[in-house]
């Protein structure tokens, strides 16, 4: 691995190939480590429809949902964060506490959420408190994955690295997948009206059994082999973080790990999950329970894909999945979420093309922000508001009055709609939703038939295979990218910048382009940008064919 020499005692100690016991245990304890911190980071996303109305006091739900994504990014925008600091923790005191320590810390901010009392009781006081607990959930996260990842990485023989870090890959999805048993577990021990007044809170307090699994499985682990040999040869650094950057080459190789290799794989991953549940549950107004059980079934089967690609990248190496992958999504993305939603609610996209839907009038455009900054909307912003949430495409024209026309017919716009307040907000989305019913576009809460169910299901794993392509083999990557002795601060500050800021805030990003453009699709040329640039960076930066332990590059 490192170039360095290393005193015999040492390499030896770094050489040794640990047994197919320790292996097991040491993949076991730390993917189901990685499950249960994922876990506890994605159930937040997982509840955002709830937790709207539990945290924040705002009349609009689009508003809403963009606070809790808000809130969401939050802890994203601190993985960096935590990143720096357990990366300098983990390079200077070890692998295997440093990621003790993450787990604890996520899983107590995590049973904290849902210990909060909510708006209607403390008022301003409860969004302010869950901010601070995603923003501990967020360094906790920062110090994760490297940990886990390296930790395998640094046990795993050359030739099954990426067989055995896929693993951790998997475990990412896990903790999705987790959530969503957990959810669907409750909802079907728990009345639906009092899983949403009291029930949420559940799966947040189940937090402190998965904590108490989560350590017991970690303290029977032993320190990284390469670790301990650099340790007992007294070549730990002395800075991580500073080294990160000073380190010969290392610069190069933390822009490509941030943009052709993260950029890629973040964007991927919460577009095939996240904007794909936000999709079905939003504009498509799939059942929740339907949703729920959609992602279930797609999710706990892609999971697989994640090691078969990490596999199949000790073949051939780590580039050519991510390159396929990422060419694959900028070529299938839009038409995966426009098969999603012609499978999903096919009568909105049947009357959506019989009977178009067009705007016209002064000052059409739309202030996703207006409420939380006392702006008044627009009355067309309005209108086109409650066209989008309701998943309605339309065209604008030019105008000098407000008019609204359904396959050439114009319907009645009654004045109270655009009143301010949420009576009137009711009002409009009542009357207007009423008012297109009658064209055939179906508004009611969607139960896919079989054949639609098992077409979604096909849509959402083509886009976990995408994500598996681009994902399964990068802790593998990253771990030969850079020297042993900085490695977990090397790997995790580029891999949290760009999955804390490119990833984290893709669901708020994407939310509000489509709240700005009213096309319940314009979200995804987000993903579709980062990809696109990602391509051009992974083909320049990263190495080709087969994979091999880090060395230094030729002076």
């Amino acid at each position: 691995m490192s170039t360095t020499p290393i005193t015999s005692e040492a390499g030896a100690l770094a050489d040794r190939e640990p047994s197919a016991s320790e292996i097991r245990l040491v993949v076991g304890a730390s993917s189901a480590g990685t499950v249960f911190e994922w876990y506890d980071f994605f159930i937040y996303g997982t509840l955002a429809y709830i937790l709207k109305d539990a945290f924040y006091d705002v009349e609009n739900d689009t508003l809403a949902l963009l606070l809790v994504w808000s809130t969401f990014a939050v802890g994203f925008a601190f993985r960096p964060i935590g990143a720096i600091l357990f990366g300098f923790l983990g390079d200077r005191l070890g692998r295997k506490y440093t990621f003790l320590v993450t787990v604890t810390l996520m899983g107590i901010a995590t049973a904290g959420v849902g210990l909060i009392p909510t708006v209607a009781t403390i008022g301003v006081a409860a969004p302010i408190i869950v901010i601070l607990l995603r923003v501990i959930q967020g360094l906790a996260l920062g110090g994760e994955y490297g940990g886990a990842a390296i930790y395998v990485a640094e046990h795993a023989p050359p030739d099954k690295r990426g067989y055995y870090t896929s693993y951790i890959q998997a475990s990412v999805a896990g903790g999705f997948v987790l959530s969503i048993l957990v959810i669907i577990g409750c909802r079907f021990l728990i009345p639906a009206d009092d899983f949403v007044e009291w029930g949420w809170r559940v799966p947040f307090l189940l937090s402190i059994l998965l904590l108490a699994i989560s350590l017991w499985m970690r303290l029977m682990l032993s320190e990284s082999p390469v670790f301990q040999a650099m340790k007992a040869a007294g070549e730990t650094s002395g800075n991580p973080f500073v080294e990160s950057f000073t380190y010969p080459g290392n610069k190069k190789r933390i822009f490509v790990a941030l943009f052709g290799v993260t950029g890629i794989l973040t964007t991927i991953w919460y577009t095939a999950f996240f904007s794909g549940m936000n999709f079905l549950r939003g504009p498509m107004h799939v059942d929740d329970g339907a949703v729920e059980l959609l992602l279930l079934v797609a999710g706990a089967i892609s999971m697989v894909f994640y090691v078969i690609v990490g596999k199949w990248s000790d073949k051939v190496g780590r580039k050519l999945p991510i390159m396929i992958g990422a060419i694959a999504t900028l070529v299938l993305l839009f038409p995966a979420f426009w098969g999603l939603g012609s499978l999903a609610n096919p009568s909105l996209a049947k009357a959506a093309e019989a009977n178009p839907v067009a705007v016209s009038g002064p000052e059409c455009v739309t202030d996703p922000f207006a409420e939380l900054f006392d702006r008044e909307q627009t009355a067309c912003g309005k209108v086109l508001e409650t066209l989008t949430a309701s998943g309605v495409t339309y065209t604008l024209n030019e105008g000098e009055a407000l008019a609204l026309t359904v396959g050439g017919d114009q319907i009645a716009i009654d004045p109270d709609w655009l009143s301010e307040g949420e009576d009137a907000n009711k009002a409009r989305v009542s009357g207007l939703r009423e008012a297109l019913s009658a064209y055939g576009f179906d508004f009611t809460k969607q139960q896919p038939d079989t054949a639609n169910f098992l077409g979604i299901v096909a849509v959402l794993l083509g886009l976990g295979f995408l994500s598996a392509l681009t994902y399964g083999s990068v802790a593998a990557l990253l771990s030969e990218m850079f020297p042993p002795k900085i490695r977990y601060s090397s790997m995790s500050i580029p891999y949290h910048i760009g999955a804390g800021y490119l990833g984290g805030f893709l669901p708020l990003i994407a939310g509000v382009i489509v709240a700005s453009t009213g096309d319940i699709y314009s979200g995804l040329w987000y993903t579709w940008a980062v990809v696109a640039f990602g391509v051009l960076v992974a083909w320049w930066g990263l190495p080709s064919g087969p994979p091999k332990d880090f060395e230094d590059e030729p002076a």
